[in-house]
């Protein structure tokens, strides 16, 4: 809905997290006139693509109150997109050539990392940046009025320990999702004496070398992890929870005869041994839990508003606006399975002219309303509610973009994104680097409207 006739507002924002969806967001809030403050906990700006490769310290399986590590990037992470899609819209996630960079089409993470510098470079966005705060509490001041709202923030310097408080007229929440584990409930685990461990403090496989290793989980990580492990493990058992397989995986166990496909784990013991479903067991020396991460905001306080029930943050108008604290209070890459940085561009431009009035959000009933018949719609189709911000949907990202007038996204980067998908699922270990670069999928991105630089034909 864009407004007619009104004055525009500045406003003083508070974006927290210097990762993807925190730096566009900044970016965006300044183009429309806003004073931006972004609060980093890290030394640098890329949020999970800030590789951490120190550990030491850290709960080995997340569960403490306050984590030491927020990315879960390891070593050799290479991104599961082809570059093409991955960008911001107006800035290609392009090839660079010289020292250290990497050329790939599935480049590894340090080179996504670069480009995040650039982009801060190319758009001034460092200079908004505190970084070495950590954020410890936001909370709703004078409650009751959403035009006059007011949050207090308060962050703590990583150095010196000092706390310092300030008040803002909007806070952006881009803290990601993908630090806090998610574990499962299984029989023993709390008795069982070996080693055990997330994947979120996982780096290198050397510790791992000449064991027996249980991995929990075969999705993205699960998978790729078990590739690399049974290069030095002595045994690789991947439980997953149903034994059909993607042809790529099934490739992949029939190559390693160290590499063992296995059903849920029924129960663990204290002298290692590790029970299956099928009633089948094995002695471990590690279990590695790839069971993917929870969304956790334990700096908000809204008094209730805003809750995480089993990973639904909610209620959210769109996966962005709580109706009864909007717009003063958004979040910012919430959704997943989506083509990321395009998406977070969409939301930050959608929060950005809301909050200075050139855009107005629905009224409260239909904002809850809304979100009523979307929960009532992934209820009807049997999606659990942990998966609530698992969009996988083309359309929605289209839909999305219709708030605020953003460019819907290519059809050729749908394609690319569709075809990654579909090779990954017929070679696993291989489509990172058997992928065809004469595909007519690139002729066709020419032809955008949109279209700037495709990444492989920059200098």
């Amino acid at each position: 809905m864009v407004s007619e006739g009104n004055q525009l507002m500045n406003k003083s924002v508070c974006v927290i997290g210097a990762g993807p969806s925190g730096l566009v967001a900044a970016r965006e809030l300044r183009k429309e006139g806003h004073s931006v403050v972004v609060l980093e906990q890290n030394h640098d700006v890329g949020g999970q693509w800030l590789y951490n490769p120190n550990v030491e310290g850290e709960d080995p399986l997340g569960r403490g109150t306050t984590l030491q590590v927020h990315s879960s990037i390891y070593e050799s992470l290479r991104v599961m997109s082809p570059r093409e899609i991955m960008g911001y819209t107006d800035f290609p996630f392009a090839v660079k050539k010289g020292k250290g960079r990497d050329p790939r089409r599935f480049p590894g993470h340090r080179e996504l990392w670069m480009y995040l510098k650039e982009f801060c470079g190319r758009f001034r966005v460092s200079e908004m940046i505190r970084f070495n705060r950590r954020v410890e509490y936001v909370g709703m001041l004078d409650f009751g009025n959403n035009e006059s709202m007011k949050w207090v923030v308060k962050s703590r310097e990583r150095e010196s320990g000092k706390v310092m408080e300030e008040v803002f007229d909007a806070v952006v929440v881009a803290s990601g999702h993908y630090s806090r584990p998610r574990l499962p409930l299984i029989k023993g685990m709390d008795a069982w004496r070996r080693k055990q461990l997330h994947s979120h403090i996982y780096r290198v496989p050397e510790p791992f070398r000449d064991e027996v290793v249980v991995v929990v989980g075969n999705s993205y990580s699960g998978q790729d992890l078990s590739m690399e492990l049974v290069e030095v493990a002595k045994e690789i058992h991947l439980s997953a929870k149903s034994l059909t397989i993607s042809e790529g995986l099934c490739k992949v166990i029939a190559k390693h005869d160290k590499l063992h496909l296995r059903p849920q784990i029924d129960c663990l013991y204290e002298d290692g041994r590790v029970s299956f479903v099928d009633g089948s067991s094995i002695i471990a020396d590690t279990i590695l839990y790839c069971t993917g991460y929870s969304y956790s905001f334990p700096f908000l306080d809204t008094k209730g508003i805003v809750v995480v029930d089993d990973d639904r943050v909610g209620p959210l108008y769109e996966h962005t606006f709580p109706p009864s604290v909007a717009p003063s209070l958004s979040f910012i890459g919430i959704p997943r399975k989506i083509i990321g940085f395009p998406f977070f561009e969409s939301q930050a431009k959608w929060i950005a002219q809301v909050l200075s009035g050139k855009r107005k959000l629905p009224s409260w009933e239909d904002m809850m309303q809304s979100i009523k018949e979307f929960y009532n719609s992934r209820d009807l189709a049997g999606i659990p509610k942990h998966n609530t911000h698992d969009i996988a949907d083309f359309e929605y990202c289209d839909k999305y973009a219709d708030y605020v007038g953003f460019p819907h996204l290519e059809e050729w980067r749908k394609e690319l994104c569709i075809s990654a998908i579909i090779n990954g699922l017929a070679d696993l270990e291989t489509y990172r680097d058997s992928w065809d670069d004469d595909l007519d999928l690139l002729q066709v991105a020419h032809q955008s409207p949109h279209f700037t630089q495709l990444p492989h034909e920059a200098t």
